[in-house]
């Protein structure tokens, strides 16, 4: 299975989509998307608000079905180290 950020789903295929530690190590969890520096880019967001920000990020830059990536959004991000309650 291949990782993924643990914040917004996106794919970490490549070393420069990971995000940083406060050190300057990569994260293992986060892309640089959501995690620079030891800290969210987006600390205030909710989980509602980034399954819409995902959604349209699916659908305008990778093509995707508006109603099938919303789908996938409501139920792959609540399970995200992130989100999981």
């Amino acid at each position: 299975m291949e990782k993924m950020c643990q914040s917004d789903g996106a794919p970490l295929e490549t070393e420069e989509m990971y995000g940083t530690e406060a050190d300057g190590s990569r994260s293992e969890d986060y892309c640089k998307y959501c995690y620079q520096n030891g800290e969210f880019t987006n600390p205030d967001c909710t989980l509602d608000e980034m399954i819409v920000l995902t959604t349209d990020i699916m659908v305008k830059e990778f093509g995707f079905d508006y109603e099938d990536a919303k789908t996938q959004c409501e139920e792959g991000l609540p399970t995200l180290k992130r989100w999981k309650k």
